[in-house]
């Protein structure tokens, strides 16, 4: 156990080498062809590791506790380039990308290249126009607000040192906290247009893969014009799906980050203790669920829904007064 505590220890104190490192090789994944299997291990730790950031994200009390999460939309956003001109490069030249975009192109869409592109679209839609966009403006509002409030924290901070309710110790941190809470914001509202942008990359990047498929195909493999359309399009589609979800996932931890600045709780704990405190709600749903199925519409799931919602509705009745 100590030689493994030395050990992560002695990774932790050249952290900032290895980030550095790690940094350049993204940038130089650009430029070098890489196998098939190191494509399809990175492609998996891109989702793996959008994943985390999301329940990062949503088990944090505190946007300070993820100051490092503008830093590191960058660096995700790079790297999830890299990955796409990789596999633009692996598409083009062998007419195959790995088994992960393979599995995502045939087996998610059903190898169906129209269906693919449809799913493609309604998730950069989602992710540019409803969860971009609004994390967007939270950020830009936020910082305004950090800004315009930070007068008004400093002269209560100076008040309640002037009467002794703080030491300078207390005054000097709570002062610190309210930079930081301003370059946080300030910071968010200018990564989230890393998103933005990497969602308009996305749409060219698949319209050109495309297109360079479709003549590459004809002009250099002797595909027919059907052939070339139905191999390049499910791969690019596979790509694009694939790069696209953990786009999505970190899109919405975006969202969820510059949302709670109020947060005590994790975000669970705050939708339970919140949602489950008015039952007269979940009571009202069961009812007009059951006249909803009395007229005419499916009965097993608005039956089922308010039974499930009139039993929340009993159990917690008892438990608040709203």
């Amino acid at each position: 156990m100590q030689d493994r505590a030395s050990w992560l220890g002695k990774i932790m104190d050249h952290s900032d080498v290895l980030i550095a490192l790690l940094v350049v090789c993204i940038v130089m994944m650009m430029l070098i062809p890489m196998s098939t299997v190191l494509l399809d291990i990175l492609l998996t730790f891109n989702i793996s590791f959008a994943l985390i950031i999301l329940m990062v994200s949503t088990l944090n009390t505190d946007p300070l506790d993820f100051s490092v999460f503008p830093a590191l939309l960058l660096v995700m956003t790079l790297f999830r380039l890299s990955l796409n001109i990789s596999s633009t490069r692996l598409i083009l030249l062998n007419a195959e990308a790995g088994e992960v975009i393979a599995s995502f192109g045939s087996f998610v869409v059903g190898g169906n290249m129209v269906v693919g592109l449809i799913i493609f679209l309604i998730l950069v839609v989602i992710q540019f126009i409803v969860i971009t966009r609004g994390a967007e403006r939270v950020s830009e509002v936020g910082a305004r607000f950090t800004l315009d409030a930070m007068p008004g924290k400093q002269m209560a901070i100076d008040a309640d040192l002037n009467a002794g309710l703080i030491n300078e110790q207390a005054a000097r941190e709570r002062r610190q906290k309210i930079q930081q809470e301003a370059d946080f914001y300030g910071a968010m509202d200018g990564a989230s247009k890393f998103v933005k942008g990497d969602a308009i990359a996305g749409i060219l990047i698949i319209i050109i893969n495309i297109i360079g498929g479709f003549i590459i195909g004809i002009s250099q493999k002797g595909y027919t014009m059907a052939e070339a359309m139905q191999v390049y399009t499910i791969l690019t589609v596979g790509d694009g799906l694939v790069t696209q979800i953990p786009a999505l996932l970190i899109s919405t931890a975006t969202g969820i980050v510059v949302t709670r600045s109020a947060a005590k709780t994790t975000l669970g704990s705050e939708l339970t203790s919140q949602l489950f405190s008015y039952p007269k709600a979940l009571g009202l749903a069961a009812v007009i669920l059951v006249i909803m199925g009395s007229i005419g519409l499916p009965r097993l799931p608005m039956y089922s829904l308010a039974a499930f919602f009139g039993l929340l509705f009993f159990a917690f009745k008892g438990s608040t007064q709203k």
